[in-house]
């Protein structure tokens, strides 16, 4: 099939090889040319001047940028993907952002006779460059099947969560959820550390039952090591808990622990940490 790919970032770019090994015609985009090139020279297909002349002639765009003001730029901008896409094409936005941007693109691409999904990604870098992330789609189920295939080149799990926007709102789900995690397995091993015990032995026993998570799994050791360089930044997640929190506001729901966990992180970036994984939580309690 051919296809585009726009954004090349720490996701983006291992995605979109994703689709060139599995046979896909892929041209792309990425605001640095150089970007581009490099992923060019890496996995061959084309590349593009802008967000529109990659669309040009793809059946599926896919685009994985910063923020809502980027998917603004990328899709509805005057060298958007929106005025190179032809009709009866799919946009596919790996972006975590708000619903409200989900829902615009949406009603805007309806309007050109273009399908649109809302899918963020669970996984990190690690799982983009091992093409195993988890993808939460919001959107028509017709369009959703259509795009299942080409995205299964990079997911291990693709879920239609509903309606437009859904998906943005499941990643809110799982964001909230990782950042209580988080925090929680911070206290629990600078308490562990306080009190004397082998964290090691600890954490052998209770990973074995209901305190088990994957963040206990696979970041207890560089927690108390000290090793805060696994890819999802601090900067990252806290942009994400900010959609999330804007968003709590639009509903009613009370977000208490989500918003003083984001403050702590906004301690963690004050000591030089924006750029650290999300698992430095535990570096503000043993400074």
């Amino acid at each position: 099939m051919q296809v585009a790919f726009v954004g090349l970032g720490v996701m983006g770019f291992p995605m979109a090889g994703h689709l060139v090994n599995a046979g896909h015609k892929v041209t792309v985009h990425n605001r640095t040319a150089a970007k581009a090139d490099a992923w060019r020279e890496k996995f061959g297909g084309n590349k593009a001047s802008s967000p529109a002349r990659a669309a040009e002639g793809a059946a599926i765009v896919f685009s994985c940028v910063g923020n809502d003001d980027d998917v603004h730029n990328v899709i509805l901008g005057p060298d958007g993907i929106l005025s190179g896409i032809h009709g009866g094409a799919i946009i596919v936005d790996h972006t975590t952002a708000s619903a409200v941007v989900a829902r615009e693109v949406y009603d805007a691409a309806a309007g050109k006779n273009v399908a649109f999904l809302d899918a963020p990604l669970s996984g990190g870098q690690a799982g983009a460059e091992n093409g195993q992330l988890t993808i939460m789609t919001g959107g028509d189920r017709d369009v959703f099947e259509r795009a299942l295939p080409v995205m299964r080149s990079y997911a291990k799990a693709c879920t239609l969560i509903g309606p437009v926007g859904s998906g943005q709102l499941a990643k809110m789900v799982n964001q909230i959820c990782i950042a209580g995690v988080v925090q929680g397995l911070s206290e629990a091993l600078h308490f562990a550390k306080r009190a004397g015990l082998d964290v090691e032995a600890v954490i052998g026993a209770i990973s074995k039952g209901a305190a088990q998570s994957w963040q206990m799994e696979n970041r207890w050791k560089t927690m108390i090591g000290d090793q805060f360089e696994f890819g999802f930044a601090v900067e990252w997640m806290r942009k994400d808990l900010k959609i999330a929190l804007d968003e709590a506001k639009r509903n009613g729901a009370a977000l208490e622990m989500t918003a003083l966990i984001d403050r702590y992180y906004s301690e963690v970036e004050q000591m030089g940490g924006a750029r650290w994984d999300t698992s430095s939580l535990i570096r503000r309690l043993e400074r």
